[in-house]
This record gives structure tokens, sequence and C-alpha cells, in this order.
């Protein structure tokens, strides 16, 4: 299945680049698979159609997924991933909008995703431009303030266009969601910040295409819970593994589990 591709590709990038948030990575997998065969708008050979859907991953740290989904996607060659994250190289660890076809935003520091997709959603609606705004933003990324601006103009404004996306697996960079500031209660503040609001396995692409497809009259966030790490028992729910790349034998043994 295109999702375990997508996985091995992260995989070998992360091997061998040496480089972090894998974790990250692959928990949001299954997220990436459904907007871009399933939902978005979108054509690789013409990425900058007016009209098409937008796409933000604000938790830029990520990246590699998504180079990996545009990949299968058809935005670039897949040879281009041995370019990750290396000297030379022209796949950043962080977002660069002007590195690859399909980026749209430069993004990396935390809390700036949501705010530039509510522009983006405010310019289509004036301008008439039927396009949506989709973004991935953390759950650790839920404590930035300028996320929750960006929430209360967007219900204010009634964005119907504008969906948010929240990678809710329960870790950030110095420990579990809960205990850094706790946002068990996620759904419910995003429902009375008023937006339609739903909760679904961040894993489970029929639940997931469901939800994203739904029509509301009001901007949409799907909180959707996920297993850091997923799909590598060794990795999945360790907090270690925002940081650590795998060795050979961890990528041997994480490629058998993906192969398996």
């Amino acid at each position: 299945m295109l999702t375990n591709d997508i996985r091995k590709s992260i995989l070998h990038m992360m091997h061998y680049s040496k480089s972090s948030h894998i974790g990250a990575c692959f928990s949001i997998v299954e997220i990436l698979y459904v907007l871009y065969f399933k939902i978005l708008n979108i054509d690789p050979a013409t990425p900058f159609m007016t009209e098409r859907d937008k796409f933000i991953l604000s938790k830029g740290h990520a990246s590699a997924a998504l180079y990996a989904t545009l990949a299968e996607r058809g935005f670039f060659s897949k040879e281009l991933l041995n370019k990750y994250y290396i000297n030379s190289g022209v796949l950043p660890g962080h977002l660069d909008k002007s590195s690859i076809p399909g980026i749209e935003v430069s993004t990396g520091s935390l809390g700036h995703g949501l705010p530039i997709g509510l522009g983006m959603a405010i310019a289509n609606r004036l301008n008439s431009n039927k396009g949506n705004i989709f973004v991935l933003l953390g759950d650790g990324e839920c404590n930035e303030g300028s996320v929750w601006e960006a929430i209360m103009l967007a219900a204010h404004l009634k964005l119907n266009n504008l969906t948010a996306i929240v990678d809710y697996n329960g870790l950030q960079g110095f420990g579990e969601t809960k205990d850094v500031l706790n946002q068990e209660n996620l759904l419910e503040r995003w429902r009375i910040f008023g937006w339609e609001s739903f909760f679904v396995d961040g894993h489970n692409i029929d639940d997931l295409t469901t939800i994203l497809k739904l029509q509301v009259q009001k901007p949409k966030v799907v909180i959707a819970k996920t297993i850091k790490g997923k799909g590598i028992s060794f990795m999945e729910n360790k907090l270690e593994w925002h940081y650590k790349s795998p060795n050979d034998l961890q990528f041997q043994l994480a490629l058998k589990e993906l192969e398996g």
C-alpha cells in the first residue's frame, strides 16, 4: 500500500541523512495520503493552477513525510528524496517553498501555518476563488497563542473554505503534551471557539476521508488521534524518536517490519 511506501521512503531518508523527527513523520502518513490522493484538488503537472486547493504543513519539522508523499503523487522524481537534509541537497529539513513544486509555504517556526492559511482562505473568498485551504498542525503546536488568534478570527468570518487537522499524538519536544500543557479537552475548545469539530482515528483512511469530505458552513477542525512513530513497533509512542535517527541495525529492523 502507498502508506507503507511513504513510510519506507521516510525511513531511507532519515537513515541516510542521520536526521531527526521520524516519529513526527510517521504519525501523519495516513493524513497526508488521504489529502493528496483523495481530497485535494491539485494537479502535479500544473502545481500553481489558480483554483487549486492548498495544503500547509505547519509542523514543518515533519517535512520528510510531505516530500515522500509529493514524490508518490508525482510532483517530482523520487530520486530527489536522496537529496534530503544533506550537504548540497535540495530538500531542507524544514520546508522551503522555493525548493520543489508542491510546497505552498515555508514552515518550521511553530504557530505560523494556521494564521497563513487563514489569510489564504480570506483571499480566496475575496477573489471568488473556489480553492480550499488545509492546514496540518501538531497538538503541541496548539500551545501557541497565534494559533488561537487565527481560530477566533476564522470562526468570526465563518470561513468554511478552511480546514485544520491536528496531529494529536500526545507527545511534543519535551514530554507528553498533557504534562507540558494539558489539552485533553482540545476538541471541545475548538468547538467553543466556533469551529465544526470532529475527532477521528488518524490512521483510519476511510474515516479520515469521510470527515474531510464533509461540507460545512463554518471552519472545520479534525482532531486526528495518532501514534508517534506509527508503523515501527520500537518507535511507537517513544519520545526519543522526536530526536533520534535510526542506526544501521534499527534501519534494518524497521525496514523488515514495513516489508513484513
